[in-house]
Order: structure tokens, then sequence, then C-alpha cells
């Protein structure tokens, strides 16, 4: 018996010694994942400012859950998820820095909550890595704040493809919702390879966690279809003629040229930015391979080639299907992407005893420095183009209100809806991709509203508006149509 107890003890004390190294290298992982997570909603606060006015797209989902305007027309392309991630914010408040400083620190808790879910198929550094790399790009720091899907849809992927991989099918599920839910169709293009596992595999209850995420997040998208726009094929065909005509488009060279700060490169034009803004695309393909070269030898390749899949499929209708290009399409690749890449940076840098290689990590570590210098530079210039444009969409509303234009109000023309939204007024369009009127029903409108047509100061006025009151502002030709019965003419 003592000698039972004895060796129960022994036993006892070994758990212990082994547990309490394990529990805490387990937190100093989490706490170093927390860290990085941390960092990137500092690095959105101090670089991006949350007093950066909302954008064009930003405009339109917010008015639809907000007060300070009337819901702006959602088209084809759009889904409703981001509405309904500032719904808590913008139900209630008009502030955009609060909205900002929200987003901020949800981004910073997606990111970790993302790269959380990747525990145990890689090491805590190379997630810490991978998660660093990912949240350096300019592209990243700059959306993270922002009222905008494609950010989320990278959080969705990272949860759904990690999850997948474990076997967790709420993860997957909840990942899959996360993505269908802000774009439904990027959200099939980033499973594509998890369904053709999943199916190759026989793993069912992962392929029907993923059906059933991919469904329940469209649903809403796929009712609208049917209520708004004739049918779910009207709809997807409504939405590539917005994008242009989906089909073969080689828009690789497009997605260069925005790397340079651009938000929408449409048309894509001019020449091909500096040689080190676009150094990191030419080696993160490069990078990549090598991570799945270190997966393969180390007999863990399923863990790396499917993320690797994955981002390959994100990134194909936005390399090759569309005609123009925004850098947030890719975000849902670069993600995925960081997880080999990290692999590969750490394998040349260390060795197989975990040690660091000085002259490898050296160049590596000044690789990097440059890199992130680099990210900072685009990031202050896209940061100021954004401001600046921004500012004048502020300063025409603030005119417009000077000459009587106020709430309940209607915009139409040169960038109607962010000016509306701004002024705190309605937008029409009797054409192009946000149509939703006709020259009649804003004629009738100005008869009981105050209605302004905006003209670009190189663009043309709409017959129905030529006669109506002129008024030069900043940068825009201000037309007001004749209050009262007779307001806009015949």
């Amino acid at each position: 018996m003592a000698h039972g107890m004895n060796a129960l003890l022994a036993e006892g004390r070994r758990s212990e010694r082994v547990t309490v190294p394990i529990t805490f290298r387990y937190w100093r992982g989490d706490a170093l994942l927390a860290a990085v997570a941390g960092v990137f909603v500092l690095a959105q606060l101090l670089l991006v400012r949350p007093g950066m006015g909302l954008g064009w797209d930003e405009a339109v989902y917010v008015s639809q859950v907000g007060s300070g305007a009337p819901p702006a027309f959602f088209s084809a392309p759009r889904a409703r998820g981001v509405s309904l991630l500032v719904a808590p914010i913008a139900s209630w408040s008009t502030s955009t820095e609060l909205l900002r400083v929200y987003l901020a620190v949800l981004s910073g808790l997606g990111l970790y909550l993302g790269l959380r879910v990747w525990h145990g198929l890689f090491r805590f550094r190379v997630l810490a890595v991978a998660g660093a790399l990912f949240a350096s790009l300019w592209v990243t720091v700059f959306y993270g704040p922002q009222a905008m899907p494609n950010y989320w849809v990278a959080i969705g992927a990272l949860i759904a493809v990690g999850s997948f991989l474990k076997g967790r099918v709420w993860g997957v599920l909840a990942g899959a919702a996360l993505m269908a839910w802000m774009r439904p169709t990027d959200a099939v293009w980033v499973t594509v390879p998890l369904l053709v596992f999943a199916v190759a595999a026989r793993r069912w209850r992962p392929l029907a966690a993923l059906v059933t995420g991919l469904a329940l997040g469209a649903v809403q998208w796929i009712i609208e279809a049917y209520v708004s726009f004739g049918g779910l094929s009207e709809r997807l065909h409504e939405a590539s003629r917005i994008q242009g005509g989906l089909g073969w488009n080689m828009a690789v060279d497009d997605q260069m040229r925005s790397l340079a700060g651009r938000a929408l490169c449409r048309p894509c034009t001019g020449s091909m930015p500096n040689p080190l803004v676009t150094a990191w695309w030419y080696v993160l393909p490069v990078l990549a391979v090598l991570g799945l070269v270190v997966a393969v030898r180390a007999g863990r390749t399923e863990r790396t080639l499917v993320p690797l899949a994955c981002a390959v499929t994100a990134a194909v209708p936005y390399l090759f299907m569309i005609g123009y290009a925004a850098p947030r399409f890719l975000l849902p690749a670069y993600v995925l992407l960081a997880l080999p890449v990290a692999e590969a940076l750490l394998y040349l840098a260390t060795r197989p005893n975990g040690t660091w290689r000085p002259v490898a990590a050296t160049v590596l570590a000044v690789g990097l420095a440059l890199h992130l210098a680099v990210q900072v530079s685009v990031l202050h210039r896209a940061v100021s183009n954004s401001t600046a444009s921004r500012q004048g969409w502020e300063r025409t509303a603030a005119e417009l209100h000077r000459l009587g234009v106020r709430p309940p109000c209607l915009l139409t023309g040169h960038e109607a809806i962010p000016i509306a939204y701004y002024t705190g007024c309605s937008s029409a369009a009797t054409g192009g991709h946000n149509a939703n009127s006709t020259a009649a029903e804003i004629r009738a409108t100005a008869r009981h509203i105050p209605v302004a047509y905006l003209t670009a100061p190189d663009g043309a006025t709409a017959r129905y508006a030529r006669h109506w009151t002129p008024y030069q502002t900043d940068g825009v030709l201000v037309r007001l149509a004749p209050p009262g019965p007779d307001g806009g003419g015949k």
C-alpha cells in the first residue's frame, strides 16, 4: 500500500513537472497572439485615424442602418453583412470616430480569434509571425477600421479553413456563415477546395457544416434577389454587369498598380509603382511554395496545402475575371498565404533545434524592416488621399446646407451617394450602376423638397436639370431645382 501510495505521489510529481511547462508555453503563446492583435488595433488608431470620414461604399452600408441619412441604393453585388456589423454603433450614433474605434477593436479581436483557431496545426510562433505579416500590410491596416466586407471575409476564411482541418464543425459553420454574410460569391470561391476535399475524403460532417454555414450566411442575400432583383440568376447577372462583365480579364497588372495606395483602380491606367512597393508581391508566392515544401518534408502537407489552395481560388476571380482592381479584394488570399509564408521564414531563420541562424535571420530582419517601412509609406499616402476626398464631400455638403438643401432633400448627379450621406439627403440616379429613378420622378420630387444636381468640373449636366439655378462650389457645379409647384420643370 505504501509502495502504491509512493508510486502515486511520484506519478503526480512527474505529471506536475510536465504539465506546468506545457501550460506556461500555452499561455505564453496565447499572449503572443493577443499582443499581435493588440498592436494591429493600435496601428489602426494611430495610422488611419478615427476622424477619417466615411468613403463611398461605407456610406452605402452605414446608411442602411444609420440615422444620419436615408438608405442609399443597394446594388446587386452588395450584401447586408457590413450593415449589420456596424448597426450596434451606427443605429444610435452618427459619430464616425466612435464607429472607427469600434471596428478597429473588433478587427483586432477577429484577427486573434482567427489565428487562435489554428493552434495545434501550427506552432504559436508561426501563427504570431503569420498574423504580424498580414497585419503589416497597408491594405489590412487601412481597411481594418472601415465599414467594408473584405477584411471580414478574410477572418471568416481563416476561421473556416482552420476549423475544417481540425474537424470542428461549429467553427466551419461560423466561418463560412461570416464569409457568406459579407460577400456570398467570395465565400464560394474561398471554399471550393474545402468542398472538393471534403467530398474526396468523405468528411461528411465538415462538409455539412460548410454547406450549412454558406446557406445561413447567404439566405438573406438570396431572398433579396427574388424580392428586389427578379431572381437569383438575375441578381448574379446584374452583379456581373456592374463589375464590368465577369469573364477572362487579366487583372494581375491592375492589382499591382493598386498596391501603390489606390483604393479603387478603375480604369487602372498609369505606370507601375516603384519596384520597392511591389517587391513583396513577387516574394509572396515563392515563400508560400517554400512553406509547402517544408510542410511536405515534415509530413504535415494537408495543413499547409489546404489554406494555400483556398488562397489561390480566393484570388482567381480578382486576378483573372474582372477588368479592374482594388487591393482589398485580395485580403482573404493574403491571410491564408501568411501561414505557409510564416513557416518558410522561420525555416530560413532558425535551425532544426530552434536556435537562430545569425546571417539568415539578420538578412530577413532587414528585409522585413524595409517591407514595413514601405507599407507605412503607402498607408500614409492612401490615408491622405482618402481623407482629402472625404473632406471635399464634407465641404460640398456644408455649401449645400448654406444654399438651403437640408433634409428632407434629394441629390443626383456626380458623386451623389457619398455627398448625399454627408448632407443628410437621399440620392438618385437615372443611369449607371446605381440607377434607381427616372428624370420624371426626380422632377416630381423637386416639387416637394429641395433637389440638387451635381456636376463634375469636366462633366455634363443631364438635360432635365440644365435650366436649374447653378452655383459653383468646391470643384462641383450645383444646380438647384426651382422650389414650389413648378420645381423641376417639365
